[in-house]
């Protein structure tokens, strides 16, 4: 198996791995959407994430993933097995990390007949996709605006609906399909389309470091890498199970977290202001701040959480002003100036 670089090891990008991070602790909170630069460790950050997630319960034979925990999200032959009385058996799984690429066929995304079955047997049956392959993990699209448009619906219908529906050929297929989707774009090459943005519940902006020393280190953990991934490799071990850690931690830590009405009012006040359209904005800060609170141990979710992770979940849902020509981060930070400056001391 080709050596991943680690995630502990890339430098700066704080903002980039602190989402990646969040929506691993909890994947309601919609997926990722990583905006930047060529050559600024976007998809090298995305793919390291997968060495770190915690492993993963699934029913053995099945072609999906399932979980064995869950009665309501099976596929039909997870389901049909438990309904003839067999014992469900389960095994250890790492969480799928798959790549969608832009060349990829409508066949290869939501999967088709079996032909090589077909001509050989003469039975009718199904080769899972890759949204198959996804399911419970991570679907990762680079250059995702340059994704073409009969791909993107099909996407949208599956993140909705958290299933893939195949009628085809003779094949009638319906398996869950629930996955938490990550793109990456250069927004110089092409705009995304605002129904797709609108399914990532994060979005965050990687920028080539300035710093010279900054761009050396980068370069020079890059270089060690390629020379000897073994060694590196062994250098960041502990790093690498203190971020794991953090992230089995605050799953278990999540459900017993609420979030005060405080925390709710400030949050609608600030997409109020804002103008986001529908209450997903709303439904977005309440997942992040309630998973950053879990991931760094807090008891509760404090104001504090909120400020630090509005920009990333709203930065992506703001309409165009044209009578602001000031960039959406820069719009957010300026709305979060002017709530938490209009609240109360004691808030």
């Amino acid at each position: 198996m080709r050596p991943v670089f680690p995630f502990s090891a890339i430098v700066g990008q704080d903002e980039m791995k602190l989402a990646l991070m969040l929506v691993s602790v909890d994947p309601t909170i919609g997926g990722v959407m990583v905006f930047g630069d060529r050559g600024t460790g976007k998809s090298t950050a995305v793919r390291a994430l997968a060495g770190l997630l915690p492993p993963m319960k699934v029913v053995v034979g099945c072609r999906y993933g399932c979980d064995p925990a869950s009665q309501n999200a099976r596929c039909d032959e997870c389901r049909a097995r438990a309904e003839g009385g067999h014992v469900v058996k389960t095994a250890s799984a790492q969480v799928p990390m798959v790549d969608l690429p832009l060349g990829a066929t409508e066949d290869r995304l939501v999967g088709a007949l079996d032909l090589e079955r077909a001509l050989t047997t003469g039975e009718k049956a199904f080769e899972p996709g890759l949204l198959a392959r996804a399911h419970r993990g991570f679907l990762y699209v680079d250059e995702v605006n340059l994704l073409e448009d009969h791909l993107v619906d099909l996407l949208l219908d599956a993140a909705a609906t958290g299933e893939n529906v195949v009628e085809r050929e003779g094949v009638s297929v319906r398996h869950p399909s629930k996955f938490v989707l990550v793109g990456s774009g250069n927004p110089e090459e092409g705009e995304l389309r605002p129904q797709l943005l609108d399914r990532f519940g994060l979005a965050v902006d990687v920028r080539t470091p300035e710093s010279i020393a900054t761009r050396i280190e980068v370069v020079r953990r890059r270089d060690a890498f390629d020379r000897d991934a073994t060694a590196f490799l062994a250098l960041w071990t502990k790093a690498e199970a203190k971020v794991r850690r953090g992230i089995e931690k605050g799953r278990q830590r999540l459900e017993g977290l609420s979030v005060s009405d405080a925390v709710l009012e400030r949050a609608a006040t600030l997409c109020a202001l804002l103008g986001t359209d529908g209450l997903r904005g709303e439904l977005t800060l309440l997942r992040t701040s309630r998973a950053l609170a879990a991931y760094e141990g807090a008891e509760e979710v404090t104001l504090e959480h909120l400020r630090r992770i509005a920009a990333m979940a709203l930065r992506h849902r703001l309409r165009r002003n044209v009578l602001d020509d000031a960039d959406s981060t820069t719009r957010v930070e300026r709305a979060i100036a002017d709530v938490w400056g209009a609240a109360t001391p004691s808030a």
